[in-house]
């Protein structure tokens, strides 16, 4: 038998301490915000921050006030004084924005990104990780989106240089983020290959970042490689990463189509109901004894909220569950208290629902991946609303690398100004329906931007098809509930007493 190497170890003990039985889901941008993970952290289970646009979300907090002086505590624990100097120069504003000034906007990503983006989106995955472990109360893990490729490889290293212990990521294929991990935590430069629309000629395009070029004063240490989760919709693609990945990865969210946010798309030919949602068929159901035979762990996802479902889910097989939409709309959730109230008032007051069932729509998101739409009066998810709202791309995280007919690429959202994409080779028809996710999930969270005509980016609200259960946690006489309450009411009642880390 091989003698255990000390990475063995290190990989053995890494599991043990972030294998919890709930995973709160890595939810919007800044609706899985460092305090909802702080707070589930607290109670024994492994509290994940959302990084998704995380720069501009530390960039408009510091123009907000920083209320609290949360993000500057962090920063005077950013490893580069300067860069953390440099940042509070260009975006703190003591007293808040001016009403009616609108939020700084900054250039947008794309595979050659500014300096200033690269550093701004280190720093703000820093801060977020940095808030969510502060105090040590337990392990901490970051949610990206392959979609979003522009920025996830200088999220990851902000991650890291905050000592994030586990990294989550779906939307996509992430084949090469396991060693891009590896290769940060020796402080190298990683490359990975970039989603490209069409044939680019000559080399292929791809995303790298260098810490050493980005941060040349900063101190280099080995950091600890994060324990790596790939969130995938069926065993083939679990055994494919597996397989065929970079590096390792360690567990699976296994996530079906009854979610909050973006569903993967059903295999095969893309056919919708009479309501115009898609049709998933048995051909999605996932097969469990093919996930146990990889012999790593792996939580499901999807209507997994509640102490039967977990139950059921550890028969399978599995870890536990990862829970998202039950944490969503949670007093510690990053989503305005206005939405929250309204939702819990729609919703959990009344368990039946009185307003219209969640809608899988296979348009709104610029990803082409089915997106999630919660109903809900003044939000894009009304026609009157999204009809009012003037189409812009001015954050682009979800712009398309398409290969121009000069060799070169340039960048398009089907959700951009209908003229724009057209210009841009697009197909006007693939512009219909599309919504501006990038400023909507802004507005989630009170961040949404103020524009020159006193035009507010309106919100777009997500939950998975179990929203109607919320009821049951919210307690006795009150109109809102904890993140403390989901996670007793879950593992109260499948562990057989109220210990958080059964």
């Amino acid at each position: 038998m091989p003698r255990m190497q000390a990475s063995d170890t290190a990989d053995v003990s890494r599991m043990t301490e972030v294998s919890r039985p709930i995973i709160q889901g890595g939810m919007g941008i800044g609706v899985s915000d460092w305090r909802l993970a702080r707070a589930v952290a607290e109670a024994g289970q492994l509290g994940v921050v959302s990084g998704t646009g995380i720069g501009t979300v530390m960039a408009r907090r510091l123009q907000d006030g920083d209320e609290g002086g949360h993000i500057r505590r962090a920063l005077e624990s950013f490893p580069d004084p300067q860069i953390a100097r440099k940042i509070l120069e260009d975006f703190f504003l003591p007293e808040g924005r001016p009403e009616g000034r609108g939020y700084r906007l900054n250039p947008m990503p794309n595979l050659a990104s500014a300096m200033s983006i690269l550093r701004l989106t280190v720093v703000g995955s820093f801060v977020e990780v940095f808030l969510a472990k502060e105090g040590g109360l337990g392990p901490i893990g970051i949610n990206l989106m392959e979609k979003v490729q522009f920025s996830n490889l200088p999220g990851l290293y902000g991650a890291m240089l905050a000592g994030v212990d586990v990294v989550l990521m779906g939307a996509g294929i992430p084949r090469e983020i396991p060693g891009a991990l590896d290769a940060f935590s020796e402080n190298k430069e990683v490359s990975i290959k970039a989603a490209v629309i069409g044939e680019v000629k000559g080399t292929a395009p791809q995303m790298r970042f260098d810490p050493n070029l980005v941060f040349p004063d900063l101190p280099k240490r080995m950091l600890r490689r994060p324990a790596f989760f790939a969130i995938v919709a069926s065993a083939t693609l679990a055994a494919h990463l597996a397989r065929k990945s970079t590096g390792r990865v360690d567990g699976f969210v296994i996530e079906g189509p009854t979610a909050g946010g973006h569903n993967a798309p059903p295999r095969g030919p893309l056919r919708l109901g009479v309501t115009g949602e898609p049709i998933y068929s048995e051909r999605d159901s996932v097969d469990y004894a093919a996930l146990r035979a990889l012999e790593i762990p792996f939580w499901l996802a999807g209507g997994y909220g509640s102490a039967e479902k977990l139950q059921e889910a550890r028969a399978l097989g599995a870890q536990g569950i990862q829970v998202g939409t039950a944490f969503a709309f949670c007093e510690e959730s990053g989503l305005t208290a206005r939405l929250r109230n309204a939702v819990i008032a729609q919703w959990a007051r009344k368990p039946e629902g009185n307003g219209a069932s969640i809608f899988t729509d296979p348009l709104a998101s610029p990803t082409d991946f089915p997106f999630k739409v919660l109903p809900l009066e003044g939000t894009l998810s009304q026609p009157e609303v999204y009809g009012l709202r003037e189409r812009r791309c001015d954050l682009g995280y979800l712009r398309q690398v398409v290969a121009a007919p000069d060799g070169g690429v340039i960048y398009r959202c089907p959700a951009e100004p209908v003229a724009d994409y057209v210009r841009k080779g697009g197909k006007v028809e693939d512009t219909a329906g599309r919504k501006c996710l990038c400023n909507a999930l802004m507005a989630n969270i009170g961040l949404g931007q103020q524009r020159e005509d006193s035009f507010l980016e309106p919100a777009l609200l997500t939950a998975g098809d179990d929203l109607r259960a919320l009821a049951r946690f919210v307690p006795e006489g009150r109109d809102s509930y904890r993140a403390s309450d989901v996670i007793a009411m879950i593992l109260g009642a499948s562990c057989g007493n109220t210990s958080m880390k059964c």
